[in-house]
């Protein structure tokens, strides 16, 4: 969604998950959460990738070391 102040994107994304967690509870593997968070912020409208991978930037040279975002808003 262009446009949007980050105060404006933080609050429909707080808003998700609270609506997650208020759905669902506690005590659930985070998969879980994740997926039904993802489902919510692409039902908002928001542009949402899952398990983007994260190189780390040493020297100046991109390295692969696993890291993997959980999602990218």
């Amino acid at each position: 969604m262009l446009g949007m102040s980050e105060s404006e994107l933080s609050y429909k994304i707080i808003g998700c998950a609270m609506k997650v967690h208020t759905e669902l509870g506690p005590d659930l593997l985070e998969n879980a959460y994740e997926e039904c968070l993802f489902y919510e912020l692409v039902q908002a409208g928001l542009n949402v990738e899952k398990q983007k991978a994260l190189p780390l930037i040493y020297h100046e040279v991109k390295l692969d070391a696993g890291y993997r975002i959980d999602l990218l808003v």
